[in-house]
């Protein structure tokens, strides 16, 4: 494949999900790395017992055994992270950090895998090896000096195994502090905090099998064909066996439409596909809660008639009885909520809205998938738990083929907050580490992202140790969370490929490189395994299978903490590599502390891993009331936050951030968006060629975007090319991480702190010396 020129043009478009266009993306990327032959040997133990787990998203596995269990994005990931090319000391020799920071985001991975410890020489303006004793040295030297342990920042990525983040999770709590943003809290928070109010357990209660029995499974907010391909293949089985799938998305997503399965011979050879859906409806910009609320109302006048006629029920009653509290209430609000208000801010008529309440009404058994097109909102905890309150009328929780399913993202975000990641932790957690390991945790709450952010550019926290993740591109508000970046003392990277978050130094830096998933993790004892733990709470081991590229000048993510431990704790409050000699010592240590990890090493060596368990999902309900609770959330009275409507200017257009098909997170893997019809191009804004008309533009004009806040910050990005694009009048769409500029540190979800990024107002101004892509920039 080589890097890829860049070749702009746009054509919609018109094929299925997967199929070929899959097959032919897998196979550039496997010849691109260098290393074909090894990488194949590799891909067909990603997902499999005695393999890796895949580097990509969260989404769970058929238990079934099978030779193949990866998708096009997972092959993206893998090949990625198992390439050849090398960014090593004579790389850093060529280019000076100032230099970097020109090249792009796809550039700056695409130049292979970080192989030595670097430490950045101000002087030179370049990174320089160090050893790795001496990079820890000067951690330790940084932390010790800070007046406060809470002066100290410490991010997490998705990416880490469960060992990796139990083990930075003991070395900081014993350090002294419960400073941990992590990447929860751009994405899911809002998922955890509603689910433990309502329901007692931040995760969902389904499991891979109930799909199979679901007579309905609702997707909300999400782009599975992009972000979770192998959730594509369950959701046309339930189609195929006549369930419905019913999908609530402003933008009409190939991979939620068609779908073409690549391992699925006639349908290869005869270029036919299967439909994904049985209905699609594309709401407003934050208008789910209200579309919610409209099939909630419609349910409570039809249960209200068939009373009335002595007819069967549509509520579950019983259920209600027993296992909830605050129904009343709720059903008050329905019937305060007016159909004016209901209409008015989902964006959808009420024809629609009733056409899924009836879709809703005629399956016994539902499942509600929802991911960030839900949870980037500021009432992301309200709207989460009015999918809650609609589940709990009918029941719809704690029996197969039923309950609630927020889709994560990264392939171990769930894991790494079960293992106590966690900036407000629980005060059973505290409890449990202080009685195993005799010491006096910290109690206060700590950081959370947008907290640290804040905490860096007022100058309290000095250090900033990042595991994982490119925390630069990753937070909002880009301009101001690389200026706290370059405000601490001490920046330290724990990566495996460059970033931007590398070239955005602190007056001291440090990038020590990690092994991935696909490298084999040799320690004293012999080659170890790593686990995590899917959206469907299964932990599964992963063994890595690639000799890494520079032997023991790449250390694990738990070698690398033990590191930074012991010279900053020394042997407190444990031998530190002792625990890196074997992992299953780490593992004893969780199965002490944290619940349903008894038994940890026996069990994760069942081909498949173990289920931890779901107590919602067994309808025990670990909230105050002993219940889950119906939370009777009023609308918004407008969806433009204050900060917006005090501007004093009207907003052009509302925009969303989404990833491209050819990105994982932060990571691009190329300049295409093949499902979106973009080839060669990143800045770019989709929008309706009506309101491109309205606002005095032409398609393939490119234009400056400025947001709306009243804070006195400006907020830009220049010359992004306007596409005419499917998308609802009124709104606009443009890429991760391109647009986070644009997204104010302060526009948080109410009770998460989650970025608004899928709602931002936006103006557009004509860029200077715009011009035209021509007739293919239309739709």
């Amino acid at each position: 494949m080589s890097l890829q020129p860049v070749n702009p043009r746009y054509k919609p478009y018109n094929g299925p999900a997967a199929g070929w266009g899959a097959l032919n993306a897998v196979t550039r990327f496997w010849l691109d790395s260098k290393q074909p032959f090894k990488n194949l040997r590799a891909l067909l133990k990603t997902n499999q017992n005695g393999g890796f787990d895949c580097p990509g998203c969260a989404w769970g596995d058929s238990p079934e055994d099978g030779r193949i269990k990866f998708c096009e994005n997972g092959a993206k990931a893998v090949n990625w992270e198992a390439t050849k090319r090398r960014v090593d000391a004579a790389f850093f020799k060529r280019y000076s950090v100032s230099q970097l920071r020109e090249q792009s985001d796809y550039w700056l991975e695409y130049q292979g895998r970080l192989t030595h410890p670097m430490r950045y020489d101000a002087a030179s303006d370049r990174y320089v090896q160090t050893r790795w004793d001496d990079a820890f040295a000067l951690i330790a030297q940084h932390l010790k000096a800070l007046p406060s342990p809470d002066h100290a920042e410490f991010y997490t990525s998705g990416r880490a195994s469960n060992e990796a983040a139990f083990l930075y999770q003991l070395f900081v709590r014993a350090y002294g502090t419960n400073n941990f943003p992590d990447c929860s809290n751009m994405c899911h928070e809002a998922s955890g905090v509603a689910l433990i109010q309502s329901v007692g357990i931040g995760k969902g209660s389904v499991t891979f099998d109930d799909f199979e029995h679901a007579d309905a499974i609702f997707v909300l907010g999400q782009n599975p064909g992009t972000n979770h391909p192998r959730m594509l293949e369950p959701l046309r089985e339930a189609v195929k066996r006549g369930a419905q799938v019913v999908c609530f998305n402003p933008l009409k997503e190939r991979g939620l439409e068609r779908f073409q399965h690549p391992q699925n011979a006639l349908e290869m050879l005869t270029n036919g596909s299967e439909p994904l859906n049985t209905a699609f409806f594309r709401p407003a910009l934050g208008g789910d809660m209200a579309a919610l609320r409209g099939i909630a109302k419609f349910l409570l006048q039809w249960e209200r008639e068939a009373q009335a006629k002595g007819e069967p029920a549509l509520f579950d009653h019983a259920f209600i009885a027993e296992h909830t509290d605050g129904v009343d209430a709720y059903l008050a609000l329905l019937d305060d909520t007016s159909w004016e208000a209901i209409e008015k801010q989902s964006g959808l008529s009420l024809r629609d809205i009733e056409q899924a309440a009836r879709m809703y009404r005629r399956a016994e058994r539902v499942i509600i998938c929802w991911a960030m097109g839900i949870t980037q909102h500021h009432h992301s905890v309200a709207t989460i738990q009015e999918i809650v309150n609609l589940q709990l009328l009918r029941g719809n929780l704690g029996r197969p083929g039923a309950g609630l399913c927020p889709v994560r993202g990264h392939s171990n975000v769930q894991g790494d907050r079960t293992m106590g990641i966690n900036d407000r932790p629980p005060v059973a957690l505290l409890d449990a580490i202080e009685e195993r390991f005799q010491f006096k945790v910290p109690r206060e709450n700590g950081h959370n992202t947008v907290e640290a952010i804040n905490a860096m550019l007022d100058g309290h926290a000095k250090v900033f140790i990042g595991l994982g993740g490119n925390f630069a591109q990753a937070t909002p508000d880009s301009p101001r969370t690389h200026q706290a970046l370059q405000s601490c003392d001490l920046t330290v990277q724990i990566s495996t490929k460059l970033n931007r978050s590398h070239l955005t130094v602190g007056k001291d830096a440090l990038i020590l490189p990690c092994l991935g998933r696909t490298d084999i993790d040799r320690q004293v004892d012999g080659p170890q395994a790593v686990t995590v733990e899917d959206s469907f709470s299964m932990i599964h081991a992963s063994y890595g299978q690639l000799e890494p590229l520079s032997g023991s000048e790449m250390r694990s993510e738990p070698a690398i903490i033990a590191g930074i431990a012991k010279a900053t704790l020394g042997d407190h409050p444990v031998a530190w590599d002792a625990l890196i000699a074997n992992y299953d010592r780490i593992r004893d240590l969780i199965a002490d502390t944290i619940p349903g990890f008894q038994d940890f090493n026996r069990r994760v060596a069942n081909p498949g891993g173990f289920y931890l368990g779901n107590s919602a999902g067994a309808r025990q309900w670990s909230t105050a009331s002993g219940k889950a609770n119906f939370k009777a959330n009023a609308l918004l009275e407008d969806l433009l936050p204050p900060q917006v409507r005090e501007s004093g200017e009207t907003p052009d257009l509302i925009l969303q951030t989404l990833r491209s098909h050819d990105q994982y997170n932060t990571t691009v893997y190329g300049l295409d968006d093949r499902y979106r019809g973009v080839r060669g191009q990143r800045d770019v804004l989709f929008a309706n060629e009506a309101d491109i008309l309205r606002l005095g533009f032409k398609p393939g004009q490119k234009v400056n975007i400025r947001s709306l806040w009243n804070d006195g910050v400006e907020r830009c990005v220049s010359s992004f090319t306007l596409l005419a694009f499917d998308i609802p009048a009124g709104q606009a769409a443009a890429y991760f991480p391109e647009a986070n500029p644009l997204v104010p540190l302060e526009s948080a979800g109410v009770g998460s702190s989650t970025p608004t990024s899928k709602f931002v107002a936006i103006c557009l101004a004509a860029a200077n010396g715009s011009n035209l892509l021509g007739s293919s920039a239309t739709s």
